[in-house]
């Protein structure tokens, strides 16, 4: 909390509706953010039971520099994965961290399941739990729309409140289903929309007016122009405004890896067709930033849908990255922005994860070509370029309309290893591949990040830059990675920025608001959040030996060849025995 010695906590029980309100001093160690909310998922956690039990916790928190400073604008989540079973841990900007922030509130743990369908209405000096059984199987645009109405009415202004919100993925248990924040922002993967929907909670609105001093002005103010100079006029954020991250599609497309029809290839022929540039000239309408941000990368596209008969023509507008790109173009074999467009929008309706549902979806073609399902299972004709076939399978996917797709809907590696097909399930330990089959990097990075995420650590980025391979230096450069990721998401920064947020420049912006720390205390803060997250993890059961790499990341090449499985299998156990050695650390 800016200005104080204690994190503010809050506590929400679903089903007492009993909350309660803690100032935790002893928090401050974990600095904010993901260091705050492991903590206290830790604190909270119930290993025992199933990851969509009503017991085991939801945790958010905002950073110690959250809306102080420019584009630390994420919240981060933190709850069981029913997706992998073990630590699930996402992020998402917006205007919720401003909201929180406003509100006074560092971190909420919500516990439970409501006694009814309803949702979340926090503010400055209130907390409801509100009836929303009207709002129950409603896509996320009408929910949100709906919940705007109603907030509206209790004078909570909509510039200074968030709405986080499910869909019908979340309801039905989808173990990806994702969390919509502000119509553009998601917390993606891992399935937060499902553990909100197993607590009977469709959304959360956030609601905060009060004022902010800063103590030290004058210093603040110094800081606070030097950051917002670097993300504005030099070349370090451009390209995240100018085209966005879709300019990534021809480069890696030029270097063999961008994945492509569930990894037949590291090359999408048509890649100029969906690249950034033909995105921003046919599609490209308008863009945003999250509140608290000067760059503006997020990139919004719209396409005509006919909703009838006679030239009955609606705009659709929706958001587009790379890996929306990849996960519903290139890795479903679709060649058009329009297409793409239409398919995220569908995901984004129905509140899934798009990178999960893509990749997942990539398997099931395979799979029905090679004779592991049949079109009795997934109702409509899946393959690869057929935009009709996916757009329908998506809807089958998020209601979960047969056996078959309740079975994808718990993953592609849960469904592989019902019906066959595992060696070309694109998931790395649960969790479906991001866009990025550049080498060692991404994929050993993927398996041994604490979330299994390509944002864990960025070895696809490591893959990109290295003039050579060497496995040892490639194992030390990701687990030292991990655990300055874990320090700068307890900020929390939008990983875009993390050339404008170097440890001389953390160290200067949280010393002009109070806090008094060094270079040392940043890597140490580091080092506790992440053994703090192994501890999540071995509490969970996850075993490190246990993951099993598809054999496709071994027979496509990579932008660096053709992977090694036994060369992927030494780096993983040479950084596992490097988080033993932390872990075992605060066990001393």
């Amino acid at each position: 909390m800016l200005n104080e010695k204690f994190i503010r906590v809050m506590y929400i029980d679903l089903e007492t509706e009993k909350i309660r309100i803690e100032q935790r001093a002893d928090l401050m160690p974990y600095l904010g953010g993901v260091g705050v909310a492991s903590k206290l998922f830790l604190e909270n956690l119930k290993p025992e039971l199933d990851p969509l039990d009503e017991q085991q916790p939801i945790v958010f928190a905002i950073g110690a520099g959250s809306y102080i400073y420019p584009v630390l604008t994420k919240t981060v989540a933190m709850f069981v994965s029913p997706l992998t079973g073990e630590l699930g841990e996402s992020y998402a900007a917006g205007r919720l961290s401003m909201a929180l922030t406003m509100a006074g509130y560092d971190a909420i743990v919500i516990t439970g399941k409501a006694k009814k369908h309803s949702y979340l209405s926090i503010s400055t000096n209130n907390v409801a739990v509100r009836d929303a059984r009207a709002m129950w199987g409603l896509t996320v645009n009408e929910t949100g729309r709906t919940i705007r109405d109603r907030e509206s009415y209790l004078g909570h202004a909509a510039g200074k409140r968030s709405i986080v919100t499910i869909g019908p993925a979340g309801e039905k248990g989808v173990a990806y289903a994702s969390a919509t924040v502000d119509t553009y922002r998601h917390f993606g993967r891992m399935g937060l929309g499902a553990c909100m929907g197993s607590k009977n909670l469709k959304a959360i609105s956030v609601y905060g007016n009060r004022s902010i001093p800063i103590l030290s002005h004058k210093q603040y103010l110094k800081v606070y122009q030097q950051i917002y100079k670097k993300c504005t006029t030099t070349d370090n954020m451009a390209k995240y405004h100018d085209a966005g991250t879709p300019i990534n599609v021809i480069p890696l497309n030029k270097a063999g890896g961008l994945p492509t029809m569930n990894l037949h290839s590291g090359t999408f022929g048509p890649a100029d067709k969906i690249s950034g540039e033909a995105f921003a000239q046919k599609n490209l309408v308008r863009k945003m930033s999250c509140t608290g941000c000067p760059v503006g990368c997020i990139h919004i596209g719209m396409y005509r849908r006919e909703f009838d008969k006679g030239h009955e023509y609606e705009a659709i507008s929706v958001g587009y990255d790379f890996e929306l790109i990849f996960a519903l173009g290139t890795f479903l074999g679709i060649g058009s922005t329009d297409e793409i467009i239409a398919l995220i929008n569908e995901v984004e309706e129905f509140g899934l994860d798009a990178m999960s549902t893509g990749v997942s979806l990539g398997w099931a073609t395979d799979a029905l070509e090679h004779g592991f399902i049949s079109m009795e299972d997934t109702v409509e004709k899946l393959q690869f370029g057929n935009f009709d076939g996916y757009m329908k399978a998506i809807e089958h996917l998020a209601f979960g309309t047969n056996l078959f797709y309740r079975t994808l809907g718990k993953g592609s590696r849960h469904a592989s290893s019902i019906y066959g097909g595992e060696d070309f399930a694109m998931q790395i330990a649960g969790v479906e591949m991001a866009g990025y089959h550049t080498g060692y990097g991404a994929l050993v990075g993927a398996a041994v990040g604490a979330r299994h995420s390509h944002l864990d650590n960025g070895g696809y980025s490591l893959d990109q830059g290295a003039d050579e391979f060497d496995e040892d230096t490639y194992v030390e450069k990701l687990f030292s990675e991990e655990y300055e990721r874990c320090m700068t998401n307890s900020l929390i920064m939008c990983l875009f920025a993390r050339k404008i947020y170097d440890k001389e420049t953390i160290l200067t912006a949280l010393n002009s608001i109070g806090w008094s720390l060094t270079g040392d205390d940043l890597t140490a803060i580091g080092k506790r959040i992440y053994r703090t997250k192994l501890q999540i993890k071995k509490a969970l059961g996850f075993q490190q030996r246990g993951v099993k790499l598809p054999k496709r990341f071994f027979q496509t090449p990579s932008m660096n060849g053709l992977l090694d499985e036994d060369v992927a299998a030494m780096m993983i156990r040479k950084y596992s025995k490097k988080a033993d050695e932390l872990l075992n650390e605060g066990a001393e």
